[in-house]
């Protein structure tokens, strides 16, 4: 049996084959049964105010650019409207879909259209339709610039919508063709921009779909916290030799490298960690007391660096920096900042401060490579001097959905979502790095009462600091909401308990 968002998607994919009749009977047959009916007002009128129906005119393109689709429900009920739409446009090719502005501008949907979190998932929509194999999808930076039109390079692959650009080219700010001859496809396409559309205009889902529209919109998120895998980082340090991962607490960043140290290097390397009082001396070399006979002398000896160096002499080694931002980068490497140069052809070498076993040269090999951490949330630190910044590459890590899908409970996954949706939807760009990671979420055997503990003892205590702080500005007021919903499932879980 077709349902009613195959049907919609069917109409749609026909294009021009499909009448006026056929597509309003399509557009509405979606509330009831996969949207609630009172999400659609006036739906028992003959012509919905959000609904646009404007097929029955595809004969006289000069005057007339067909189009149906759904429109704010305050606008007026024909004639020019404003805020934010989701339309489609047939051809005998088919149909374009897209995301657009009215020709009045962006009221009332001012709030929609200049939030973060629609910007980030119309960006993260792109992403996910081209994932899903869609080959044309386009979107703009900002869904709120009007008056930039679509640009050329996007049009040119669109020839049969060369009506569309020229007259509301201004206006469209996400778009993808909704496959013809693949009904699946079409599916996929339709339901990703309905149910976007669906979410923020508040439609109540239908019992029947929760779970795919849920899964769709956590996609969304995923999209935009898309993480790197252990392949993608270790290719990464072949090419590039040194390389941090960036990111907010508790994304596994010293868990990946001490595992890539682990699997991808046979353990051939070292670990230490930064810390204010990390000298040139601790990483690279310097003098040590040495009490010898009753007498004080001192020695010089090798760093960190120096000692990595050593074991990279036959086979490639790892030398890995937990927090490297935490130490004063310019004083901790000296003259060695010279060695981290990744192309620079031949190894480089600067002279030491002392004498090493009669050697007062350092070559830094090229058989050593180096993976540093950076904690990006934490702002009692110091950004990395653009000098030692360029020399290595960079990999953002983010929470990770998947993991903690697969390592905690539904109450864990349910509140980890909440802490998404509301960095995504509220939280301006640099504050996005604040978003606590998944292993704050993750469990042993998806016990309850541990998940109780570590919301109590560990998640709370951070989300408050945010709060204190005044992190995330404009947002701190959803951030509070939510961080009640962790204290009311910490403390239900610890009751019972």
């Amino acid at each position: 049996m077709t349902d009613a968002l195959q049907t919609l998607a069917d109409a749609i994919a026909a294009g021009t084959a499909t009448s006026d009749t056929e597509m309003l009977s399509a557009m509405r047959g979606i509330f009831g049964e996969r949207y609630h009916k009172r999400s659609a007002q006036h739906l028992e009128h003959d012509r919905p105010p959000f609904i646009r129906n404007a097929y029955g005119k595809a004969g006289s393109e000069t005057e007339h650019v067909a189009y149906a689709g759904f429109i704010n429900p305050d606008n007026p009920s024909s004639g020019p409207y404003g805020g934010t739409s989701l339309v489609w446009f047939p051809r005998a090719e088919g149909c374009l879909i897209d995301f657009g502005i009215g020709t009045r501008g962006l009221s009332p949907d001012e709030g929609i259209l200049t939030r973060p979190g629609h910007r980030r998932r119309i960006s993260s929509l792109r992403r996910y339709l081209i994932s899903q194999g869609i080959p044309v999808v386009w979107a703009r930076q900002d869904p709120a610039t009007i008056g930039v039109p679509v640009p050329d390079i996007v049009t040119k692959q669109l020839p049969a919508w060369e009506s569309v650009f020229k007259r509301y080219s201004n206006e469209l700010y996400c778009l993808a063709v909704v496959p013809k001859d693949d009904p699946a496809k079409a599916r996929l396409v339709v339901q990703a921009f309905l149910d976007l559309y669906a979410y923020e205009r508040g439609w109540e889902v239908l019992t029947s779909a929760k779970d795919e529209y849920r899964q769709f919109i956590a996609s969304l998120n995923a999209m935009w916290f898309a993480n790197p895998t252990l392949e993608d980082i270790s290719a990464l340090l072949k090419t590039r030799r040194f390389v941090v991962l960036e990111g907010p607490p508790g994304t596994g960043k010293s868990r990946v490298a001490e595992q890539i140290l682990r699997e991808k290097y046979d353990d051939n390397g070292l670990i230490t960690q930064f810390h204010p009082s990390t000298t040139y001396e601790d990483f690279v070399a310097g003098l040590s007391p040495d009490v010898a006979n009753e007498h004080l002398r001192f020695q010089a000896r090798r760093g960190h660096l120096m000692e990595a160096a050593i074991k990279a002499q036959a086979h490639a080694a790892l030398l890995v920096v937990d927090e490297i931002n935490r130490a004063d980068l310019g004083r901790v490497l000296g003259e060695a900042i010279y060695l981290f140069e990744a192309e620079s052809g031949a190894p480089r070498s600067v002279r030491l401060p002392h004498s090493i076993d009669g050697e007062q040269t350092f070559t830094l090999p090229s058989m050593l490579h180096v993976l540093a951490t950076m904690n990006t949330a934490d702002r009692s630190v110091a950004r990395m001097d653009l000098a030692i910044r360029r020399r290595f590459a960079f990999v953002t890590m983010m929470p990770d959905r998947r993991v903690v899908q697969a390592h905690s409970t539904q109450t864990g996954l349910e509140l980890f979502d909440a802490l998404c949706d509301v960095f995504l939807e509220f939280a301006p760009d640099d504050a996005l790095a604040l978003l606590p990671g998944h292993s704050y979420f993750i469990v042993p055997d998806k016990d309850e009462v541990a998940l109780s503990t570590r919301l109590r003892h560990e998640l709370l205590p951070l989300v408050d600091d945010y709060i204190r702080e005044g992190y995330l500005g404009p947002a701190t007021a959803a951030l509070h909401a939510v961080r009640n919903q962790i204290a009311d499932a910490a403390q239900i879980r610890h009751d019972i308990a």
